[in-house]
Order: structure tokens, then sequence, then C-alpha cells
């Protein structure tokens, strides 16, 4: 394996080839396709004029991408419905199950269909299997009634209220008449195929529904299943099919991983040799390398320690770009966010891993210059201490047997040990002696504490003049 293709480029383009082909698969004789064609030569265009460096041509194409893709949500919003159902891995817990009551009807259906092909009487009948088919057919009318030939009969005779329009068969019963299906957009079907022939196909290619047709033209029945359409020539055949279609899920045969792969392998090649173009497109600049400059950001820090230093604050960080999608990194916010809640009381050096920083995903770090950093710690500690009033200048007259004191007289500390062991007292702010009055009281600041110190006090320290007798 070349060393510039990792295990994830291979996950990549098998994931992508995947979901193409079923993509393809369902959707390979609709309208859709023929979209989802065009779109691939419209983006295989972008790249190439983006390659080439045709900036005005890429940019068109690129805001155009934008539009259409608005245009296809809206265009092509039922199949889009239909695709997500179909990747819904919860689908088989709540999707249609159908029981014996209903492969016990089949007989009596087919007979009835074949009794109306030869009285050239068209008529259209679904199947419905594991898919919701809500969203394919419209304009229907319920009965959810049981089967029988008079029934059918009376649904599909000319002139009838219900004639004009499919039959669903759902759980062994009728559940709708008269319903309204999209017709298949293939331009490659035969002229003499009518709108019943069309709307069949329309519907077999959306979903996973069988639906049987009657030609009143030519007397024939057809079966349309995954957008192919077939003759039948007895009422045994279409039986038959019907038993081998529309059977409960674990009766179904297993397809072996094997059979899967070899399977229409010429359209899962094709499939992905295009993904791989497109992987080596996007990728084409891989291997770009760029340096910036990031910020140290440390967190974790025990509560019963202080960080006192920490060295570099920034670090030099080589970015490797696998894609030329991503962002440059000089517009990236990447900085160093690096645990210290395994550090100890002292002195010690840090790692800086490649894991320290997020980045989007096509981008991983080179190297880290310096690889580690210098922190010092110290022991948090704390202390009550004194508070002391600075007093400038002297009482005025009559005051001379008061003095200055501090409500509360004392206050709690917290810090670094080696501060903490150095602070005897905090001091306030300079008060004016001249300007003293008894009775009043003033609030004053403290004067700022060594930096990792704190005062655990949320509440404004306040002064009055207190006699010296009456003074603590």
């Amino acid at each position: 394996m070349p060393s510039f293709v990792r295990i994830q480029d291979i996950a990549d383009i098998l994931i992508m080839t995947l979901l193409l082909y079923q993509l393809y698969s369902w959707f390979r004789r609709t309208r859709a396709m023929q979209v989802l064609l065009g779109l691939g030569v419209v983006t295989i265009i972008y790249f190439v004029t983006r390659f080439l460096g045709l900036y005005m041509t890429s940019w068109i194409l690129q805001e155009l991408g934008t539009v259409l893709i608005v245009l296809i949500i809206v265009v092509f919003q039922a199949e889009i419905r239909q695709a997500l159902y179909r990747f819904s891995l919860m689908r088989h817990f709540f999707g249609s199950r159908q029981g014996p009551q209903q492969l016990g009807r089949f007989q009596e259906i087919v007979d009835t269909l074949f009794s109306l092909a030869e009285k050239r009487t068209g008529a259209i009948v679904v199947f419905q299997r594991s898919e919701s088919l809500t969203d394919m057919m419209l304009n229907g009318v319920t009965l959810d009634c049981e089967i029988t030939p008079q029934m059918l009969e009376a649904i599909f005779y000319d002139g009838a209220p219900l004639h004009d329009g499919a039959v669903l068969i759902r759980d062994g019963r009728i559940a709708l008449a008269s319903c309204h299906l999209p017709l298949s957009l293939n331009s490659d079907l035969p002229q003499y195929y009518g709108t019943r022939h069309r709307a069949a196909l329309g519907l077999s290619e959306r979903t996973d529904a069988v639906v049987a047709v009657v030609s009143e033209e030519r007397g024939e029945v057809s079966l349309a299943e995954g957008g192919e359409l077939r003759r039948l020539s007895s009422a045994g055949e279409l039986v038959s099919i019907l038993l081998n279609l529309i059977s409960p899920e674990k009766e179904r045969p297993h397809v072996t991983l094997k059979q899967w792969f070899f399977s229409d392998l010429l359209a899962k090649t094709a499939v992905l040799l295009i993904v791989m173009v497109f992987w080596a497109l996007i990728t084409s600049r891989q291997g770009a390398i760029a340096t910036v400059s990031a910020p140290v950001r440390l967190h974790g820090m025990p509560q019963d320690l202080v960080l006192m230093r920490s060295s570099p604050e920034e670090v030099e960080v080589q970015v490797k770009s696998f894609s030329s999608l991503t962002p440059t990194p000089a517009k990236l916010d990447i900085a160093a966010d690096v645990d210290l809640s395994e550090v100890r009381e002292g002195q010690a050096t840090v790692r800086i891993r490649n894991s320290d920083f997020r980045l989007p995903s096509g981008m991983v770090v080179g190297s880290v210059s310096p690889s580690s950093i210098s922190i010092v710690t110290d022991k948090k500690v704390r202390k009550t201490v004194p508070v002391r009033v600075v007093v400038r200048g002297r009482m005025p007259r009559g005051l001379g047997g008061y003095q200055l004191v501090a409500s509360p007289a004392s206050l709690e500390v917290e810090g670094p040990a080696g501060q903490i062991s150095r602070l005897e007292s905090v001091a306030t702010e300079e008060v004016d002696a001249g300007k003293l009055l008894k009775g009043e009281e003033y609030r004053k600041n403290l004067l700022p504490l060594p930096k990792y110190v704190t005062i655990l006090r949320d509440k404004p320290l306040t002064l009055k003049l207190v006699s010296r007798r009456s003074a603590p």
C-alpha cells in the first residue's frame, strides 16, 4: 500500500462506492438518475476548471451547484424520502409484513386478472411489500375489504366509478382503489405501452412494490418489478412469481456476500472507478504542510495546587492537510489544550501530545516545537490575617482619643503556601485623617495582594472611628 494512502482512505472509498451503487440500483431507470448523471458531469467540469485555474468558470459552477441542490430537493422530494426510507435500518420493524392470508388469495387474484384479460378489461393491481407506498399512491379511495373475484371485477368494470386507477393489496385485503401512480419517464419503452404500463413501471422503479397490469388493447397480463416489465403467459406462472416475490422475510432466499459481490459487477466496477477518481481530485493537494503558532491552554489543575509559572505560552505546530477542501491552518483556532490533572507539587515537565490539538477531519499534527512545557506549582493553603488600616496625617482636634478600625477586623486569604506564609496582614488604601468625622462610616479598597493570593470575602470593607477606650 502506498505511504500516502491510509486505511481511512480505503474505508472512505468503499463506503462511498456502496452508497452510490445503492442509489444507482434504485434510480437507474428513473428521471432522478438522469439528473444525477447531469450533476456528475457538472461536478467533473467544476473540478477540471478548478484544477486548471479557470477561476471565473469554477466560481460560476460552484454558485450554480448551490442553486441546483435546492431545486433537486424541491423537485425530487418524493424520491429523496423514499431513498431515506430505504436506508433506514429500523424500517423492517415498522414495515408491512405479508401474512398467510394474502398468500392464499394469490390464486383468486390471478384468475380474476386473466379473466379480465380475456374480456379486454384494463386493470392494475399493486402488491405492497416492505416499503410504504403512502407518498406514491395518490387520490385513492379507502375500501379495506376482503379480496374476492366479484369485488375486483366490480372495481375494474368499464364505467364503474373506481375503474380508472390502481388497486392496492395490503395485508391480505383491498386497501385502496382508484389510485394514481407516478409514470415512468424511461424513453426506451415501446410506443404501444399505455398509461397503465407506464404507471406500473413508474411505481416499481421507485419502490419495491410488485404491480400486475392487464392491457385492454392486447388482452395481456404483465408484471412490473424493480423497473422491469415482463409478459406472462399463464396464471400458474404469475402465481409462482408472486409466491416467490411476496413472501415472509424469513422465507426469502439468503444472498451470500460472494453472490452479492459478483452480481452486476460491471456497474459496481464503474462506480468504484468514479469514486476513486473523485477521491484523487479531492486529495490532489494532500501532504501540504503549514506551520502555525498555537497558544498553550492549561486545564485540569488539581484543587489543592496553584499554578505559579508555565513556559512557553505558545508552541510552533506543523499541520498536514490531506485534502484541498480543508480550510487553511491560518484560518483555524488551533490551540494546545494540555491536561494538568496528573501534576504534583513543585516543578514538572509536561509533554504536549498530538491529541491535545483539535483539528478538523482531513488534517493531522506533524510535529510540535517545543514538545513539552515547564510548570511550577505550589500547595494551596488558607490563612486568616488582620486588616491594617493605613492613615495619613493627623486627626482633627477633638478626635485625639479615637482611632480608625476596620470591619471586619480580619480576612481569610487563599493562595500558594510560599506567599501565604509571608503575608502578615492586608492593608487598606490610605485614609486622610484630616477629613474624618465622628460617627461616619467609610468604605475603602484593599491594596493589591500578591499575584496568586485571593481574599475569600465578597462583602465590602467598612472603616469607622472608635474610641480607644472601647476599642478591643
